[in-house]
């Protein structure tokens, strides 16, 4: 019993932080299983800050993107503070950003067909061609989403593309459409 309770604090002791950064570096070397292990250790901690600054709705989207973007920037964890604490100060950095983007697009998120409908009033709008002005990677996304009723996750599926930049095409798409149908009804 004695040799069993001295095993246990070598299991439980200072040794808390030393997994973060033994897997960090194994995963800056490109151990995708050593990431993943760091992705659950800290995804709770960071889908909670995901939902207190985005909201419940776009948590989920948040979490994924700051995961993506620490696997991109692990090469930049120099291991002089706690792995959890440089993929707060990441996460934070760009949750922040998303909020803010996301605080700039909620003017204009109408669907197409209403987009098409506010300017029909007195023109007859050319949709088909208002769409082939738009940039190859954006016009799917509108038209799969508004057209064709896809969700993110099934165009991001489709596109080979996360939902976020799904969100995030058919925003400007839907800009885009909104400047060509109000410059023609101006003419």
């Amino acid at each position: 019993m004695h040799a069993h309770a001295a095993a246990i604090p070598s299991v439980v002791g200072p040794v808390s932080a030393e997994p973060d950064r033994a897997d960090a570096t194994l995963a800056a070397a490109g151990d995708a299983a050593a990431f993943g292990r760091l992705y659950w250790r800290h995804a709770a901690r960071i889908k909670a800050l995901a939902r207190r600054l985005l909201g419940a709705d776009e948590a989920e989207d948040g979490t994924q993107e700051v995961f993506v973007r620490a696997w991109h920037r692990l090469h930049q964890f120099r291991g002089e503070a706690a792995f959890g604490t440089w993929l707060h100060r990441l996460a934070v950095n760009l949750l922040l950003r998303e909020r803010e983007r996301g605080r700039r697009h909620t003017a204009d998120d109408t669907p197409l067909e209403s987009l098409a409908a506010e300017s029909r009033p007195s023109r007859d709008v050319d949709l088909e061609r208002a769409l082939a002005t738009l940039p190859a990677g954006t016009r799917e996304v509108v038209v799969l989403h508004d057209m064709e009723n896809y969700t993110h996750d099934e165009i991001g599926r489709l596109l080979g593309i996360g939902e976020s930049a799904s969100k995030m095409r058919l925003h400007r798409g839907r800009s885009a459409l909104r400047g060509l149908l109000t410059g023609r009804e101006g003419r």
